[in-house]
């Protein structure tokens, strides 16, 4: 519910805008009641209040709270972003233009128009334009001809075209973006193709083809996620640090930009990490923590966001490096955030979050806990949002029921696993792989059979690896390192650490 949205300054902002209005606050008591709830309980509200008359009408009660905290929360955040500094404008030109104010309403619109072209709002200053028509006309009725209204009509058709460009660009952002939420990699011969599109449109492929800046920063971005998807980090380094570089010359379209600059940094962190650069990964990842400290970026969204990308991404740093022991650590330190920002937690960071735990807890070999959070993941039924997780938490189920020894319930999994990539056109081969070595494991008579099967497994998957499009297995779990510590018998995270160091 909204009220348990709203942080103390918000609560307080609202009660004391409450106090200016004379009569009966029976929302206030209903705010009040709700506000003590760990979570909202109607029929305790009803009960709280059953003599009193207003409760017979609760749901009008309710809906008239509901306008009157978002008409506060209109008022605190009405300075806080230039979106809103610009509607209030355009409101005050309004209210002076109807006055008659011509002159005043003037002096509103050449700030106004600044502050639009500063931050490149097309759309506002399209309509700031058509005020300023306005006013021309007025002045030509007082017989004032100065204004030149061909320099004004030139002037809307560039903002005009800038507002078309800016908007091709959007819809070129959704399809790659779509691709990049539902898995992330694209995973067959059909996805690549709709990458490859995207990446030689005019638009994207061509020089000079943005208009502006900020059309500029989702151009580069765009590019990033194309090679992203593709795993081509040389490419989506060079695409998303030149999408820092815009961003951070031009500090006002940052602001208003931050979730663009957030996910930059965490597309850097990626590019950092596939390079082994784990000194820059950190340093990356200490700046994405740092961000909710800046002006512009603490909204409660924006902070949702800085969060759970930190907590991820910080996860999967010590996951990569083999720091199992670090990783588990930090999950116990996070638990109380994680519990504060409750159901603000996106699907996706929530996924993600329960898939690098259960892999700390591989291995840290807490194959139970493991065991928990990919039983979390696997009885959720989303048929689109990151399949790429839902599939290798199947694979990481099949290896822990290995490490448990649970060979006769691993029958049962491996054919449910193999329903799952049948039902998904993917091109990759190191799924089948794997279940077929699965099979063969739990067919072993003797650890010496297995320590054979695994020699044989790691020489075919090293080849298997050497193709780009097979190596997406690795940014999940280091399959390689596991085979490698059945071999010589040594925790999983040493193994890493042994290919880290002779690779």
């Amino acid at each position: 519910m909204l009220i348990k949205s709203l942080n103390k300054s918000e609560k307080r902002f609202f009660k004391l805008s409450s106090t200016i209005q004379a009569g009966d606050k029976n929302y206030l008591r209903i705010f009040d009641f709700v506000d003590k709830q760990e979570e909202y309980d109607e029929e305790a509200l009803k009960d709280a209040f059953q003599h009193e008359t207003f409760i017979k009408h609760l749901p009008s009660e309710k809906n008239h709270l509901y306008k009157l905290i978002l008409k506060s929360l209109r008022s605190y955040y009405g300075e806080q972003s230039i979106s809103s500094i610009l509607k209030q404008e355009i409101k005050n030109i309004e209210i002076l233009y109807a006055k008659a104010l011509y002159k005043e309403c003037g002096k509103f619109l050449i700030r106004a128009k600044k502050q639009a072209r500063e931050y490149e709002k097309f759309y506002y200053l399209f309509e700031l334009i058509e005020w300023e028509k306005k006013l021309i006309e007025e002045s030509y009725e007082s017989g004032n001809f100065e204004a030149n209204l061909n320099e004004l009509i030139e002037e809307e058709t560039q903002v005009i075209e800038q507002l078309r460009n800016l908007a091709e660009y959007q819809i070129l952002y959704s399809k790659i973006n779509y691709i990049f939420r539902s898995g992330v990699f694209t995973k067959n011969s059909a996805e690549r193709e709709v990458v490859d599109s995207i990446a030689d449109n005019h638009l994207i492929k061509g020089k000079n083809t943005a208009l502006s800046t900020r059309a500029a920063s989702i151009c580069y971005y765009i590019k990033g996620l194309c090679a992203a998807t593709n795993r081509n980090y040389q490419d989506s380094y060079v695409f998303f640090n030149r999408t820092r570089e815009i961003l951070d010359h031009h500090p006002k379209l940052k602001l208003d930009l931050g979730k663009r600059y957030l996910l930059t940094l965490f597309h850097l962190v990626k590019c950092y990490i596939d390079d082994r650069n784990y000194d820059l990964a950190q340093q990356t990842i200490d700046e994405i923590k740092a961000l909710s400290e800046q002006k512009g970026f603490q909204s409660t969204d924006l902070i949702v966001k800085i969060s759970t990308l930190y907590f991820n991404e910080q996860l999967n740093l010590h996951n990569m490096k083999g720091d199992f022991g670090l990783a588990v650590k930090f999950i116990d330190g996070i638990q109380e955030d994680i519990t504060r920002l409750g159901n603000k937690i996106s699907k996706e960071q929530r996924l993600k979050l329960l898939f690098n735990s259960a892999y700390s807890y591989f291995g840290n070999e807490d194959y139970k806990r493991c065991l928990q959070l990919i039983n979390t993941i696997l009885n959720d039924n989303e048929s689109t949002l990151r399949q790429d997780i839902f599939g290798f938490s199947r694979l990481l189920n099949l290896l822990v029921h290995l490490e448990l020894e649970n060979f006769d319930f691993l029958e049962y999994e491996i054919k449910s696993t193999n329903r799952f990539f049948n039902k998904i056109q993917r091109d990759n081969q190191i799924e089948s792989f794997l279940i077929k070595n699965v099979r063969r494991l739990i067919k072993a008579q003797d650890e010496l059979g297995r320590t054979d099967i695994y020699e044989n497994m790691y020489n075919d998957l090293k080849e298997l690896l050497e193709d780009n499009n097979e190596r997406v297995i690795l940014e999940y779990f280091d399959i390689l390192a596991w085979v490698l510590s059945k071999i010589k018998d040594i925790p999983f995270g040493k193994a890493i650490k042994y290919e880290l160091e002779h690779s």
